[in-house]
């Protein structure tokens, strides 16, 4: 569901849409409910509701946040991944430069392709939690041409095991960052944060209260904050190549 969404919305439709479904839920069931049982009815179990509210809310509260951080902390290792690929690619072109023959002009070409494939190609494709056969072939060609060198002398060696270790980072941070595109919420957790969602945004619906103007507000509030949370866990567990 969240890699549909990120698909389909942008980071504002997505927060408005997430935001006016909320409100609409939470709102046009605490509207009905009065309809059904009465305010004076609603009213008697204000002091129940209200102690149980507060539980629920807090076990919500406590879920989301454990969500939330779950996928902070995913999001920035894999901006640490990208960072570290990244530095690896630049490392691996400027050891390239100073290998004799015309294996390094093949080496520097090759990663240049590389990496323009993954700016170009795969960053798009990672949104939709896919990977590019085009940058795939691109490592391939750049692994063949790694190993087809021959080093003569000793300085050789040390400069060809340099490129082997940093060819070795580059695709070990490729498999990570891949692996990250598919998010890091299960299926099941997913279903909980918007089973909780519901409950806790119907609950004020059994409140009864003269002022329906306040109970209307304190409600969106109620529905705007859930809402945000959610979308904190969706843009930052599938984040859109922008992000």
């Amino acid at each position: 569901m969240s890699l549909y969404l990120t698909q389909e919305f942008s980071a504002w439709g997505l927060t408005l849409l997430l935001i006016l479904a909320a409100c609409a839920y939470a709102i046009g069931l605490m509207l009905l409910t009065p309809l059904l049982y009465g305010v004076d009815r609603l009213s008697l179990n204000n002091e129940v509701a209200g102690f149980k509210f507060a539980v629920i809310g807090v076990f919500y509260a406590v879920l989301l946040a454990f969500v939330v951080v779950a996928v902070w902390e995913n999001f920035r290792d894999t901006e640490g991944t990208v960072r570290n690929e990244a530095k690896a690619a630049v490392d691996l072109h400027r050891v390239a430069s100073v290998l004799p023959g015309p294996v390094s002009a093949d080496i520097r070409r090759d990663v240049i392709t590389y990496v323009k494939d993954v700016r170009g190609d795969e960053w798009a494709k990672m949104a939709v939690g896919e990977s590019s056969d085009v940058v795939t072939k691109d490592l391939d060609r750049l692994t063949k041409t790694v190993f087809a060198f021959n080093p003569g002398t000793t300085q050789e060696m040390v400069l060809y095991q340099t490129v082997l270790r940093l060819l070795a980072q580059l695709t070990d941070n490729r498999n990570e960052r891949l692996d990250s595109a598919d998010g890091s919420v299960p299926t099941v957790l997913w279903f909980v944060l918007i089973a909780g969602g519901l409950i806790t945004l119907g609950y004020p619906a059994f409140f009864g209260s003269t002022n329906l103007a306040a109970q209307v507000l304190m409600t969106a509030s109620l529905a705007i904050l859930v809402a945000i949370a959610l979308l904190l866990s969706i843009v930052f567990d599938l984040p859109s190549p922008a992000t």
